[in-house]
């Protein structure tokens, strides 16, 4: 008995061959040319961001031999959180520009910069930190130790975090926690080494 010619099979209507047979979504953004899918608040990509730059900026800000200025320093964490987001966010707008009206388009970009809300939020602990400290009149080295700390505990915090949600075991999780803090350890030696 010859054998039959193979032919593959034709994909069902409503299907996506890229996407392995499973069902389009048609009235999805991502299916329309020229439209990205829109993006939500990445909040723990703002929150690792947010606390790295938080601890840059507490370093750079405490400079030895200068007049110590904890309540000028947090409103400077803050205004420097709240730019950076907005750069972020309308980066991500440009490079996902969309048509439509002008309308369309403005309202698409105050999205945008809404949704790096969590990269502000994440810099709070260090700017609470340093509004205590004016109110209390902490010395400037020991605040920049304990907001330094804590952001390095944040970090670990965030990595471990993310790495559960996205599936890890819990071992792993820390593992991948202790690499983020790594990053505020880089800070911290960097800040004594400096200074």
């Amino acid at each position: 008995m010859s054998e039959q010619p193979r032919i593959p099979p034709v994909p069902r209507a409503g299907t996506d061959a890229d996407t392995g047979g499973h069902p389009a979504h048609p009235t999805h953004p991502a299916h329309h040319a020229g439209h990205p899918p829109h993006r939500g608040a990445d909040w723990m990509f703002g929150g690792v961001y947010g606390t790295v730059l938080a601890s840059g900026l507490l370093a750079a800000l405490d400079q030895a031999g200068e007049e110590y200025t904890p309540f000028y320093d947090a409103s400077w964490v803050l205004v420097t959180a709240a730019t950076a987001a907005l750069a972020h966010g309308y980066s991500h707008h440009m490079a996902g520009h969309q048509g439509g009206s002008a309308g369309h388009r403005w309202r698409v970009l105050l999205r945008a910069l809404w949704n790096e809300w969590p990269m502000i939020v994440a810099t709070l602990p260090t700017v609470l930190l340093l509004v205590l400290a004016g109110v209390a009149e902490w010395d400037s080295y020991g605040v920049t130790a304990v907001g330094l700390g804590l952001n390095t505990a944040l970090l670990f915090a965030w990595g471990s975090f993310v790495a559960v949600r996205v599936g890890y075991r819990l071992a792993s999780a820390l593992l991948i926690g202790l690499a983020d803090a790594t990053i505020g350890l880089a800070i911290i030696v960097a800040n004594a080494v400096i200074k």
